[in-house]
């Protein structure tokens, strides 16, 4: 601790004669001459300054996450040092409320003022005028009434004011404590000085390594567990402040930049980051080479697996965030005995993103970012390595990120998808229509998996879905004419719709062209679900298997079936379980479907913890080892990549894949009940949240890839498209449904006795070379004879049908679990 006495004032004397090389001298005017008549009367406090120097690792480590998520997010943002620094300085002012006083003299006496709160004030380096530098100090009002998302805000509101010259006196007024951070210039410790009417000045130096090790080897330093420090001084008057309540004020900051009172936690709980912090640890280091070297060598490659087993656990999937962030052990890097010391140090991979070496800290980046962002994957259940390892591989290398121009086509896709259910809401109110709203990021995940399906030279893509969504899917997707879904809104339902005729609007079918960006096209179906949700399953499957049995062995590269779930459906209805145990026979495969399960974490009314036992809603296609893509349906990027990996997966491997997209359901079941009634919680956070299209045009605003006049433009001009459609609704020439009675008369479906003679000799008569067990030849010649005295028997009957059909041309597939063995006797 040094102390600073205040100076005797002089007696006046006359000016000094000019030295002889005295150059020019220049009048201090405006905020230069303030300064200094500032600076003369801070003479007069008698200051004294505490010195602390605290280790800066956990510090850099915990910035470096947040930064981390920060700049995946829609709204961005970077912390910086000295806000979280500034932050610590304001908790331990609260803790210790006592150092935010003043000194001053009220008639003659002298008195301690204690202000009813804490203003911060912020010393920033400007340029004047005349190109000087100028150290001006606004202050954040209020700061202790705060929490960190409000105080960083302020903070870089305030720093921009200054930026544009917008500052005004106001923000000057009424400082009590005052932060600053000339380390940002390389100095590692300032006394600064005192201003009258405030007791505590903090200054932060610079984070650098000690002296000593500035030349040290980085692998070394890292070795030896040596880190940067941050020297922080707290200068302060010390007729209201004692120099045993600085040094306690400097130790508060010492814990809280160590972890200590969960500091972190708080930071990362106000910035809605869902990840646990990193926490101090002493650290521990085996020498190389030695057994507990390879011991810790081995804890890492655990940590690698459970991150591609359990990562899933802490990604962030759910938009409204409605469970607080959790580190399970098994990916908490302190359970391997892995501290922060270790990030800088170099362990082997495992194959880890291609590379076979990589300190912990950029390889835990590479874990993150693939399995623990806005994606979660499962797919260690899978027993084939050659799957295993393509996924790996194309997850944990970093993916080059996407165009401008693909940015504004996703955009482009949730205007469109947005203004769609708007524009139905706004006409149509009281109508049920099951919409979108909290999951349109469907529209350019479809979207995304056409355009590489046409661009693979896929022929056709059927698509089998519930309703929700489904007059979206139709518009944006299918491309059916909006003007016809209107009309079908007014109950005009056209008969030439794919079994439609007579049904309701989000029952039925439709086929279109889609065309993609870069000009490929793709037929797409859309098959009727005239019965209930899942049900459509295997009449989708079924409709894929006949169309790719016509084109061939290669079928299944040439048409692709989509189906879309509910999430509470997909794992309440035993259908889902029984298509899915088919998906991969001989007998019913389809190449692998693609599934989309829209997830809007309520069945009806009920929450996810009273609807399933399982964790989540697609464990139950486990049961085909299929990959299992979790993402976030407020990330539109992160939602194109899952169905890229997706397409990709099923084919390479025609194999089944799951994309579980989490969102919402902004307006309840049908658009007829009030949510709120059953989920007060969740619809009091979706109230708030502003939409997906709205976050992701403020995203590429901030990211200057469109000003946002060029976004709300997009979806103005998708709106005008739509009222356009509406208004020539009745202009359209739609036949009306016909009327006419229907023979009431029985078609002729019998066949000649010849041909069944042809079939019956057919039947009993085995191939040259094929040996009948003795039983069955019995069976056999009984039958000869049976149809020789002109009977027939059930089994006779059926492949008289099953033969009389595919004589005539017509292609007869028999399944069941008896049709191939013929299990029972009489067949």
């Amino acid at each position: 601790t040094t102390m600073q006495h205040p100076r005797t004032p002089a007696a006046a004397a006359p000016s000094p004669p000019a030295p002889l090389n005295a150059g020019h001298a220049q009048k201090m005017i405006g905020v230069t001459a303030r300064i200094a008549e500032a600076m003369d009367a801070s003479l007069e406090v008698p200051s004294a300054t505490s010195v602390r120097s605290i280790p800066a690792k956990l510090l850099e480590v915990n910035r470096l996450i947040l930064n981390n998520q920060l700049r995946r997010r829609t709204d961005g943002g970077k912390v910086s040092f000295t806000h979280l620094i500034g932050w610590a300085v304001i908790k331990a002012l609260k803790e210790m409320p006592e150092l935010n006083v003043s000194y001053q003299v009220i008639d003659g006496v002298p008195h301690r003022i204690t202000p009813r709160s804490v203003n911060l004030g912020l010393a920033v380096d400007t340029k004047g005028r005349g190109g000087e530098r100028v150290l001006i100090v606004p202050n954040i009002k209020d700061a202790d009434q705060m929490d960190f998302q409000v105080f960083w805000e302020t903070y870089e509101a305030l720093i921009r004011r200054v930026r544009s010259n917008q500052i005004t006196p106001e923000d000057f007024a009424g400082t009590t404590v005052s932060l600053t951070n000339p380390g940002m210039i390389g100095t590692v410790q300032s006394v600064p000085r005192l201003m009258s009417g405030q007791g505590l000045i903090v200054g932060v130096g610079a984070i650098i390594y000690p002296p000593e090790y500035q030349a040290a080897d980085v692998g070394t330093l890292a070795r030896l567990g040596i880190g940067r420090v941050i020297t922080m001084t707290s200068t302060y008057d010390h007729r209201v402040i004692q120099g045993a309540q600085s040094g306690r004020f400097l130790g508060l900051i010492h814990g809280y930049l160590l972890g200590e009172g969960d500091f972190y936690d708080d930071i990362f709980r106000a910035t809605r980051v869902p990840y646990t912090p990193a926490r101090w640890a002493n650290d521990d280091n085996p020498p190389f080479g030695t057994p507990a070297w390879a011991e810790k060598q081995a804890r890492v490659f655990s940590l690698i697996n459970a991150y591609r087993v359990r990562g899933h656990l802490i990604a962030d999937l759910d938009p409204l965030r409605q469970e607080p962030p959790s580190m399970p052990a098994e990916l908490d890097p302190l359970t391997y005995g892995l501290t922060i010391w270790d990030l800088d140090r170099e362990f082997a991979t495992n194959g880890v993103g291609g590379e076979k070496v990589l300190r912990l800290g950029p390889l835990l980046g590479r874990l993150r970012d693939a399995y623990c962002r806005a994606t979660g994957i499962e797919y260690m259940h899978i027993q084939h390595q050659e799957e295993k390892v393509w996924i790996q591989h194309r997850l944990e290398t970093k993916a080059a990120p996407f165009e401008t121009d693909e940015k504004i086509e996703i955009l482009e896709h949730l205007n469109q998808a947005e203004a769609f259910e708007t524009f139905l809401h706004t006409k149509y109110v009281g109508h049920k229509r099951f919409g979108l709203e909290g999951v349109e990021c469907l529209i350019p995940l479809m979207t995304s998996i056409l355009d590489d399906a046409a661009a693979q030279g896929v022929e056709e893509a059927v698509i089998g879905m519930a309703h929700r969504g489904r007059l979206n899917v139709l518009a944006n997707v299918v491309g059916k004419s909006r003007a016809r879904i209107f009309r079908e809104f007014a109950g005009d339902i056209d008969p030439d719709s794919i079994q439609g005729s007579g049904d309701v609007k989000y029952h039925l079918g439709a086929i279109g062209r889609h065309r993609s960006r870069a000009g490929d096209e793709i037929q797409v179906e859309v098959v009727a679900n005239p019965s209930h949700l899942e049900a459509v399953d295997p009449v989708l499957e079924g409709v894929v298997r006949a169309k790719q049995e016509m084109i061939g062995k290669d079928g299944y590269t040439k048409i692709l079936p989509i189906l879309l779930h509910g999430d509470a459906a997909f794992a309440g209805q035993g259908v889902v379980v029984e298509t899915l145990n088919l998906s991969q026979l001989l007998g019913y495969r389809t190449g692998g479907t693609v599934h989309i399960i829209v997830n809007n974490q309520v069945g009806f009314t009920t929450s996810t913890v009273d609807a399933r036992s399982s964790h989540y809603a697609t464990d139950v296609a486990k049961t085909v080892q299929a990959p299992i893509i979790h993402v976030n349906a407020d990330d539109p990027e992160a939602v194109v990549r899952a169905a890229q990996f997706a397409f990709a997966y099923r084919q390479k491997f025609a194999k089944d894949v799951v994309i579980d997209m989490i969102g919402y359901r902004r307006r309840g079941h049908n658009e007829g009940d009030e949510p709120s009634f059953t989920q007060p919680l969740m619809y009091r956070r979706i109230d708030a949240r502003p939409s997906v299209r709205r976050m992701y045009l403020d995203r590429l605003v901030g990211l200057g890839e469109l000003s946002e006049e060029e976004g709300e433009r997009l979806i103005e001009d998708f709106r005008a498209l739509l009222q356009e459609a509406f208004e020539h609704t009745d202009e359209e020439d739609t036949p009306s449904p016909d009327t006419s009675s229907v023979d009431d008369e029985s078609p002729m479906t019998g066949v000649g006795s010849s041909l069944l003679a042809e079939l019956n000799r057919y039947v009993t008569t085995p191939p040259d070379g094929f040996t009948v067990h003795p039983k069955l030849i019995r069976v056999l010649s009984a039958r000869a004879e049976l149809f020789e005295e002109g009977l027939a028997d059930w089994a006779m009957a059926e492949y008289f049908a099953v033969g009389s059909i595919a004589e005539d041309g017509t292609w007869v597939r028999i399944a069941g679990e008896d049709s191939k063995r013929g299990t029972f006797s009489h067949r």
